[in-house]
């Protein structure tokens, strides 16, 4: 479980120093717990990669704003975060793959048009669940419109 590693690894970067590490790993664990209180219950392996999934799509949009309110200091602190949390998640999957996948969607599935797209979006999702839903509702567009 990433719980106990979080933890081994929140003790090494204040060792070390790394305030920012520190400060997002903590921020990681307080999420796990806030799920794990909302929950009920322990967190499995895959409710954990959800919290993590959740705080590294915060730290993206969180970019971007920074970004376009002209905030380059914040918006790099938002991105070494970012990639601090993306440690920890699976690689994920290439455009070939999910352009792959969206083929296999839309020969099985055969959608009419842009109403099915939810339809398209599900199948992958359903075959990839790591992969970034935004990145496969623009290629379904793309090869739906």
């Amino acid at each position: 479980m990433i719980t106990q590693t979080l933890q081994q690894k929140i003790g090494e970067s204040m060792k070390a120093h790394d305030e920012t590490r520190t400060s997002t790993l903590r921020l990681l664990l307080s999420a796990f717990n806030y799920e794990k209180i909302e929950k009920q219950h322990e967190l499995t392996d895959e409710e954990e990669l959800v919290v993590i999934r959740r705080e590294a799509k915060k730290r993206k949009e969180a970019v971007e704003m920074y970004k376009n309110a002209g905030s380059s200091d914040r918006a790099q602190k938002e991105e070494d975060e970012l990639k601090i949390l993306q440690e920890y998640l699976p690689p994920e999957m290439g455009d070939e793959e999910l352009a792959k996948l969206i083929d296999e969607a839309v020969a099985e599935i055969k959608p009419a048009g842009m109403g099915d797209m939810g339809k398209v979006i599900g199948f992958v999702k359903g075959k990839a669940p790591n992969a970034d839903g935004g990145k496969i509702a623009q290629l379904v567009r793309g090869e739906l419109g």
